[in-house]
């Protein structure tokens, strides 16, 4: 597969088989990821790779953090959350380090993004399902404290990684015209 056919045929795969990719497969995904462009070379993303019980673990730090901001919360609820993880065999949660001025701070956030579809291009190109998700439990202090990252470091998102299911309905998603976005100057 070419880069212009993985660009324009990768999408979100949300539904994945329960089994885990090998780990070379993953290693070959953050190969990718880091070869994103990167101003002053700063190196900015920080990976975090969480399968079989760092799942559950990660879990329970979802219920923890809606314990916490709705404290009202149902059991239903909590168990929901410590369920998300469980939607595929491997997680891959992306956060960004902070530069020494916005400016930097802000190329750092660009270069991560794009390490961010580096890997969605790969998993593509490579026959895995990728799924980027957030949510608001992605953006709680504790989810940074449980990943080991810095308390500043600014979190980016979750890539859910499996083999695509055979029932996994396309995700494509239509996009506007290029017309409707795109203002041309100095082109006849």
């Amino acid at each position: 597969m070419d880069v212009l056919e993985a660009i324009m045929t990768r999408r979100m795969v949300g539904k994945v088989r329960p089994e885990r990719p090998r780990r070379e497969e993953i290693e070959t995904l953050l190969q990718a990821a880091v070869r994103a462009p990167n101003h002053r070379l700063t190196e900015p993303w920080r990976f975090v790779v969480l399968t079989g019980p760092a799942l559950e673990e990660l879990g329970e730090v979802f219920a923890q953090i809606l314990r916490t901001v709705k404290p009202e919360a149902t059991e239903a609820e909590l168990n929901r959350e410590r369920a998300r993880p469980q939607r595929a065999p491997v997680i891959i949660a992306v956060a960004c380090l902070k530069g020494r001025d916005p400016i930097e701070t802000h190329e750092n956030i660009v270069a991560t993004a794009a390490a961010i579809q580096n890997i969605l291009l790969a998993a593509h190109g490579m026959g895995l399902g990728a799924y980027l998700r957030t949510g608001e439990t992605a953006y709680h202090p504790l989810l940074l404290r449980w990943l080991g990252l810095p308390e500043d470091a600014q979190f980016m998102g979750f890539i859910y990684l499996g083999y695509p299911a055979p029932d996994a309905p396309p995700r494509q998603t239509p996009r506007r015209p290029i017309e409707e976005v795109t203002e041309w100057r100095g082109w006849p």
